[in-house]
């Protein structure tokens, strides 16, 4: 990946336009290479998940441009590259698979992250009507290894209509409901990278599966 690396790391200490259209060239072949893998995770995931099988890398992959509208922040580009695999591509409603490039900072995760009100409300009534499939799930060995909690913004309070008592009172309490494995640059950029992807996104699949019961009766 040394490409997407080196052009990320000199991203960051030059993020702006002059710089960045200077090296545009730089960009293309980090993004060639990003394309590349993002390729081969769909390839690989789509053996064991129908539902990313037939997806495009540029349907997956998140634009590196930054909306600055309203954003104290005003650098105009991310300094990362990421991409989800899930149906319908990045915009997708449905869980599914992240992968994360960023110098000191990359990780694969899945799930839903800021999902709108209906998505989330029917997210919820599965939780609480089955409970205890998603902490058989989530509390076994495998997904224990690579995701031992929970993420996600949390209201204060259990939402309404729920009770405080309720066994899942916890995770009714997300916004945002994922999980995330960090990989640490020399996993990143290592031939054996889609292999520790797939592995950690296989593990990942019932959790996905859970919450895209729910999603699919919307």
């Amino acid at each position: 990946m040394s490409h997407i690396f080196d052009f990320l790391n000199e991203l960051k200490d030059n993020n702006n336009r002059e710089w960045f259209n200077d090296n545009k060239d730089r960009y293309k072949a980090a993004l060639g290479e990003f394309e590349e893998v993002v390729a081969q995770l769909i390839a690989s995931v789509g053996q064991f998940d129908d539902s990313v099988r037939l997806l495009e890398p540029k349907e997956c992959i998140f634009r590196i441009y930054k909306d600055i509208r309203f954003s104290k922040n005003k650098e105009p580009y991310k300094t990362n590259m990421g991409a989800y695999l899930a149906r319908g591509g990045r915009k997708s409603r449905f869980s599914g698979y992240y992968a994360h490039f960023e110098p000191n900072g990359s990780f694969v995760s899945g799930g839903i992250y800021m999902p709108e009100p209906a998505v989330l409300n029917r997210v919820r009534e599965d939780i609480d009507l089955y409970y205890d499939d998603l902490i058989n799930i989530t509390n076994s060995p495998s997904f224990q290894k690579f995701f031992p909690e929970l993420h996600g913004d949390k209201l204060k309070t259990t939402p309404k209509g729920y009770s405080k008592d309720n066994p899942a009172a916890e995770i009714l309490k997300h916004k945002s409901l994922y999980v995330y494995r960090s990989l640490s640059n020399s996993q990143v950029d290592s031939p054996s990278y889609i292999a520790t992807a797939t592995e950690t996104f296989r593990v990942l699949k019932p959790f996905n599966d859970f919450l895209n019961r729910a999603i699919e009766d919307l």
